[in-house]
């Protein structure tokens, strides 16, 4: 019985070794992976870290560029206000777009009668394709 009892201890003390050793190798790639992973998610984080950047320096970039672009908008318009010629057809074309006839032009823009009757010629040019696209 004792031989009995010394084998069952050494297949126990066995089974007890093969798990302790088994533990430790499922333990060392455990801990493999682990910094495998860590790894990964700071090179993820720093390239998300580098497209943040990048996103809000064009953000930046784009806002200066709008804001340039509307202080041309508002020159340009300035311009144009200034200059009585610009307003004098601006006026006209608008009056044209109302249904005034070349007289009106002339009394109400400004105008000499030739450019008055051009713009009148040209109106019902630009006008004519946009009548035929709707039949």
């Amino acid at each position: 019985m004792n031989a009995m009892i010394w084998i069952g201890f050494t297949v126990v003390a066995l089974l007890a070794v093969v798990a302790t050793v088994y533990s430790l190798r499922a333990h060392r790639q455990l801990q493999q992976h682990q910094r495998q992973y860590e790894a990964l998610i700071n090179v993820l984080r720093n390239e998300i870290q580098a497209m943040t950047s990048s996103s809000i320096g064009m953000g930046h970039r784009l806002v200066d560029i709008e804001s340039r672009l509307n202080i041309t908008v508002e020159k340009q318009q300035e311009l144009a206000n200034r200059d009585p010629g610009v307003l004098a057809y601006n006026q006209a074309a608008r009056l044209m777009e109302m249904g005034a006839d070349v007289d009106d032009l002339v009394q109400n823009c400004g105008i000499g009668r030739p450019e008055a009757e051009l713009m009148a010629l040209l109106h019902k040019e630009v006008a004519a394709p946009q009548v035929r696209g709707r039949r």
